[in-house]
């Protein structure tokens, strides 16, 4: 593992005394060049981006964390605040700065930075200025590390993911959205709840956009791999559609809730895109509802859209979209959801 970014110097004159309080072992080589080391920047450090780069350390995710934001001095206190739990963590060598050079050489640049509505802002112009603020934020990240995968998280996520494309002129497999991953954990944990399993158990997705506009896919839910749809009809019980929407109306109001409990949003998604980061980085090839580019995929076509869809994930981003059934109704709800992303990403000047 690296050095921590404080100084191991206490000797006169700033010596470094690593070599003298440590021995070689006889015959032993140099440290391999071709070590693997893993970094991880993290764009903005408000609560949001530090509840991610939290639960990044506390899962040993990366060897380096660095975290870029423009206010200087509460982005010095958050690195001093996590470096004095380093007795209490895995070793990483966490770095801060305003400039984005610090994150050189990432192999994940996690984006949360974005700016909030004001007053009687239209949807539109705070789109606009989240471009704006997308300039100053994908083109050194690339410059940086050209070889990196972006990973956006600030809302309106799937039109930001899509801006953050067009910037970054990356393929679209290294630009992903973190999208209804959140959502679907969610789902997951409501109909784990209403049936008294463990949520691991239930396999449920969330896709489309990640708003109001989300679609549910109760057709492919199934608890303990028994389909649960399938499994009440064939067992001939009755079940409401309306408890069915009341539980995905849960999910949309979530967020919400929680917002006007707490005032923000910040361990659920610092969980989720934690574990979306492990997914890329170690190449696990699982699947989670993330927002990639749609074209092409159940029906989506014309312009270029970014919305979530069941994706397989690995070192490389977006492996591809799992061939999951959807129903008519949910094709439908989809492609609709299609349409309001796509009718605001038309309207923007990129």
């Amino acid at each position: 593992m690296h050095k921590s970014g404080s100084s191991s110097s206490f000797g006169p004159g700033g010596l470094d005394l690593t070599q003298a309080f440590f021995r070689p072992i006889l015959s032993a080589a140099p440290p391999s060049p071709t070590k693997r080391h893993t970094k991880i920047s993290v764009i903005g450090t408000g609560n949001v981006g530090m509840a991610i780069a939290q639960t990044i350390l506390t899962q040993d995710l990366a060897d380096e964390l660095a975290l870029v934001d423009a206010k200087s001095d509460k982005l010095r206190g958050e690195m001093l605040d996590l470096r004095h739990a380093a007795a209490f963590l895995p070793r990483t060598k966490i770095i801060a700065d305003v400039d984005y050079a610090i994150t050189a050489g990432s192999d994940l640049c996690i984006v949360t930075a974005g700016a909030r509505q004001m007053p009687g802002e239209t949807r539109l112009n705070l789109l606009q200025r989240n471009v704006s603020l997308y300039r100053a934020i994908i083109p050194p990240l690339v410059k940086y590390s050209p070889e990196t995968i972006l990973l956006i998280v600030s809302n309106p996520v799937d039109i930001l993911t899509y801006v953050a494309w067009k910037l970054s002129g990356f393929p679209s497999n290294r630009v992903i959205g973190s999208g209804t991953n959140l959502d679907s954990s969610r789902f997951r944990f409501l109909i784990a709840d209403h049936l008294d399993v463990n949520a691991q158990d239930v396999q449920a997705y969330i896709i489309g956009e990640h708003g109001d506009s989300s679609v549910a896919l109760w057709s492919s839910i199934s608890v303990g791999g028994v389909p649960i749809l399938s499994f009440l009809d064939k067992q001939e019980i009755a079940y409401e559609k309306e408890t069915l929407e009341n539980i995905h109306k849960e999910v949309i109001d979530g967020a919400y809730e929680v917002i006007r409990l707490k005032g923000y949003t910040s361990w659920a998604i610092g969980y989720s895109v934690a574990n979306l980061a492990r997914t890329l980085l170690r190449d696990q090839r699982r699947i989670h509802p993330v927002s990639v580019i749609a074209k092409g995929f159940y029906g989506i076509e014309g312009g270029d859209v970014f919305l979530s869809l069941p994706a397989q994930l690995g070192r490389s981003g977006v492996l591809g979209i799992a061939n999951v059934h959807l129903n008519n109704e949910e094709t439908q709800r989809l492609k609709a959801s299609a349409a309001t992303i796509s009718e605001l990403t038309s309207q923007l000047e990129i």
